[in-house]
């Protein structure tokens, strides 16, 4: 009886396991650490061992900050320039925990994709 209730165990965990979402391929957004002066500190990514898959399965912020996600530039797009007038907007637009459809000097704020 205990083998069967193993095995009946086991498959209806692999089912579930099969049934979640796979997710955004290849990600749309990334998670920055913004101080409070608006810039960005370092986040500790736990990513995996893959060089084709560039998900990231979560970030934390070691060095302080606040936890922002921010969207990853399209193909053709480059994030704006770092500068004192960029923090100041990214300071504040940082307040909700998202930089999503916010803009700098009419270039939409985004990071560049990560490179495995």
């Amino acid at each position: 009886m205990r083998p069967f209730l193993l095995s009946a165990l086991v498959a209806g965990l692999a089912g579930a396991a099969a049934a979640q979402p796979a997710g955004e391929r290849p990600p749309t957004w990334t998670i920055q650490c913004i101080d409070v002066a608006g810039n960005t500190a370092p986040a500790a990514c736990d990513v995996p061992a893959s060089r084709l898959d560039q998900s990231e399965l979560i970030c934390t912020c070691p060095a302080g900050g606040l936890r922002t996600r921010v969207p990853i530039c399209p193909p053709g797009q480059r994030p704006p320039p770092e500068s004192a007038a960029l923090n100041r907007v990214r300071k504040d637009a940082a307040r909700d925990g998202s930089l999503e459809g916010d803009t700098f000097e009419g270039r939409p704020i985004c990071v560049a994709p990560r490179n495995p």
